[in-house]
């Protein structure tokens, strides 16, 4: 049986052998039809490219980098889940750097990324101080960051501050005055300022409207159902002196406060207003109405910005892309908010 080459997928594909190598191999520019037909004709006729080959005649290793702080939140492993499918579907293999929490951080940071061969590296979530920042692009291979603006790295942006005061402002359109927020603990540098920035949103709208601040109504959870339930529970504890909303930074707390709010009597929404961030799949079986952040695709963003990043390198082109990216939010109303005027709290003292 003759021995099938890149020729013979291109004949039968109809294109040219540079075109069916780009279309194998992930690299360069091929429309996504073309590149189906390639795959197709590869397939039916059990042709295989060899990736070692391949990566020792130029020296590309065919491995991407994915550095994040945890992979078994909600927030990361979705995010990890839309960057996989494009990088596996251009013939890339993925590294993943786990720092749990701060514990490997360094560890990676100084030895592994450097010592690693990687074609190019995506970060997530991840505020790299100037040192770090000069490490990374020392590497000379392409670097994408996901959550926030790293200098000299092409970056996808989240506007945290847009996400808390929309969120906010919701409840407010809907007659809420009395307002209480439901956020995570302020970050360190070494990451993007979610946390803050989503409750400084809040506080924006509040301070817009003219609205009572109370400190009070301002707790701190750790984005875990569990937690927010407690403090929720704390929150809501005394039916003299409720809040008649709350803004949570995320899907996963706002479900701890429905349940919180339900273990204690109260009718979502009829005597409590809640919304979350993320558009988690729960949120749908509470009927939650959240701020989408399109989790999913600021993964699938990021790996098609860092193929074409590798493309332009592979071209000799580097540095023509968008250094920074603002992605897109939207509002999802559903039945976890409504107008006061249907609450039947106590009257308030």
């Amino acid at each position: 049986m003759p021995v099938l080459g890149i020729k013979d997928v291109a004949l039968a594909a109809g294109v040219s052998q540079a075109t069916a190598s780009r279309a194998l191999s992930g690299r360069g520019s091929v429309s996504p039809k073309t590149r189906a037909r390639v795959q197709a004709a590869a397939a039916d006729l059990g042709f295989q490219i060899s990736y070692h080959a391949s990566s020792l005649a130029t020296g590309r290793s065919r491995n991407i980098g994915v550095v994040l702080p945890y992979v078994n939140r909600w927030y990361f492993s979705t995010v990890l889940e839309g960057l996989t499918r494009p990088l596996i579907d251009a013939g890339y293999d993925l590294t993943l750097y786990d720092f749990q929490g701060d514990l490997h951080r360094r560890t990676v940071l100084d030895d592994f990324l450097l010592r690693k061969r990687l074609d190019g590296v995506i970060t997530v979530g991840l505020r790299l101080n100037e040192a770090d920042t000069t490490r990374f692009l020392s590497l000379d291979i392409p670097v994408v960051s996901i959550g926030g603006s790293l200098p000299g790295i092409a970056s996808l942006t989240i506007d945290e501050h847009a996400i808390g005061r929309l969120a906010a402002d919701h409840l407010i359109g809907l007659g809420h005055t009395r307002v209480a927020h439901i956020g995570g603990e302020h970050e360190s540098n070494l990451y993007f300022h979610v946390s803050w920035d989503r409750r400084e949103g809040y506080r924006a709208a509040m301070e817009a409207a003219g609205l009572e601040q109370r400190s009070a109504w301002s707790v701190i959870s750790d984005y875990t159902v569990n937690s927010a339930y407690e403090v929720a529970k704390s929150l809501l504890a005394d039916p003299h002196n409720r809040p008649t909303a709350i803004c949570c930074a995320s899907d996963e707390m706002a479900i701890g406060a429905i349940l919180a709010a339900r273990d204690l009597g109260l009718h979502i929404p009829e005597q409590l207003s809640v919304i979350g961030v993320d558009k988690h799949p729960l949120g749908v079986v509470f009927g939650l109405t959240t701020i989408d952040q399109f989790v999913e695709e600021q993964g699938t963003r990021a790996a098609h910005t860092l193929l074409d990043e590798l493309a332009e390198t592979h071209e000799g082109r580097r540095g023509t892309l968008p250094s920074l990216t603002e992605l897109p939010i939207t509002i999802v109303t559903r039945s976890s908010t409504a107008s006061p005027t249907k609450n039947k709290n106590p009257t308030f003292h």
